[in-house]
């Protein structure tokens, strides 16, 4: 058996905040803003996860009024959603990001942030496509005020 699952995430630019994106860190003056570290891209692939499985979202997962999240790798949070899935008796097909910045530029980053998705993930490189687009200066997005990502994913039964 096979199903699909797809999340969003959208997290306010902050001065004063790492900017983290899959996992791979920017030099940047501001980063998003969130009780984790707020890798949004990371956050809607757990959601597409969660959905699949129908083991509900990001947020009943790993509440933001519970402190053992405050500050969390969200790439370890995307391993603890594999496991979980794993344990329900799915796992990862394969992985499609997009996000929405108007900065930093994605596809130079895109290997790193594949590589380092695809082994929380526990598949090769080629099964986890990550993209980059602007919102053509539209929106909160493209005025620079928040970074946004959606996620794709497609997951099997492994009983």
């Amino acid at each position: 058996m096979i199903r699909v699952g797809t999340g969003f995430d959208i997290h306010r630019l902050a001065p004063g905040r790492r900017l983290v994106l899959c996992g791979a860190r920017f030099d940047s003056p501001r980063g998003l803003l969130g009780h984790s570290d707020a890798d949004a891209p990371v956050h809607a692939l757990v959601d597409a996860l969660l959905g699949s499985a129908a083991l509900g979202d990001v947020g009943t997962l790993f509440p933001d009024d519970d402190p053992r999240w405050e500050g969390a790798d969200s790439m370890e949070l995307l391993r603890r959603t594999v496991a979980l899935l794993r344990e329900n008796g799915w796992r990862p097909v394969n992985a499609d990001l997009t996000v929405f910045a108007e900065e930093p530029k994605i596809s130079p980053r895109a290997p790193e942030m594949r590589a380092n998705l695809a082994s929380a993930l526990g598949l090769g490189v080629g099964a986890v496509s990550v993209k980059g687009k602007t919102m053509e200066k539209l929106g909160p997005v493209g005025a620079g005020e928040a970074i946004a990502a959606q996620a794709a994913v497609l997951v099997e039964s492994c009983n």
